[in-house]
């Protein structure tokens, strides 16, 4: 009884470890896209980048990765290589929010491609929306989206499609 209760312990803990733990590299913070469609504004005035960045590596480890952080792409070990492709900024704090992210990345090992991801998300302000500038909500956006690719991070499938996509 004893060994089979050992036994079923071992086979939860090894299904409960994520398939590719590991330590992922990504650069901070996140570029914007050079084919992006952000307007000027927010790319110099909101830090959605590193806002990324942050949410994404304080995520991962609830998921079983890590991240390090590089002020450039690396190109050896586990690297996610992630853009900034699309941001909206309608509405504002006394009309109503309509911000949106879109990030697109590509998993790599040892410079082979692992799988690609992309990740959307939408907010029209939330609790206190009236309170918040148009960056407040934009980096509320990108937080939602790190916590997203953490999650996917775990079990990287290709092409997925996450949060409002």
């Amino acid at each position: 009884m004893r060994h089979s209760m050992r036994a079923a312990a071992a086979v939860l803990l090894c299904c409960a470890t994520p398939a590719f733990a590991a330590t992922v590299h990504v650069q901070d913070p996140v570029p914007f896209s050079e084919s992006s469609y952000i307007a000027d504004n927010i790319k110099a005035e909101c830090r959605m980048g590193a806002q990324l960045a942050t949410a994404l590596g304080s995520n991962a480890p609830k998921f079983g990765n890590t991240i390090a952080f590089d002020e450039a792409p690396v190109g050896q070990g586990r690297v996610l290589k992630l853009e900034l492709v699309e941001a909206q900024s309608a509405g504002n704090a006394f009309s109503g929010h309509f911000k949106s992210a879109t990030v697109r990345g590509v998993l790599m090992d040892d410079g082979q491609k692992v799988a690609v991801v992309t990740a959307r998300r939408v907010s029209r302000g939330g609790a206190f929306g009236g309170f918040k500038g148009s960056c407040d909500v934009l980096e509320r956006v990108v937080t939602a989206i790190g916590g997203d690719l953490a999650e996917w991070l775990a079990n990287p499938v290709d092409n997925a499609r996450l949060g409002d996509l």
